[in-house]
């Protein structure tokens, strides 16, 4: 074995901006997705993407 010590590595991340949304497709599952954008119980922006 050898005596190599670990490394451990840090960072910090900026806060991230108050008026961006961010959607992380890798941890979905696969299929059809809708998003829906709703302002004041109207609809504004309707979109759909496939997860292959």
């Amino acid at each position: 074995m050898s005596s190599q010590k670990k490394m451990k590595y840090e960072t910090k991340i900026e806060q991230l901006p108050a008026n961006k949304i961010y959607i992380n497709v890798n941890k979905m599952e696969k299929g059809d997705y809708e998003i829906n954008i709703i302002n004041q119980n109207k609809l504004i922006k309707k979109t759909t993407f496939k997860k292959k």
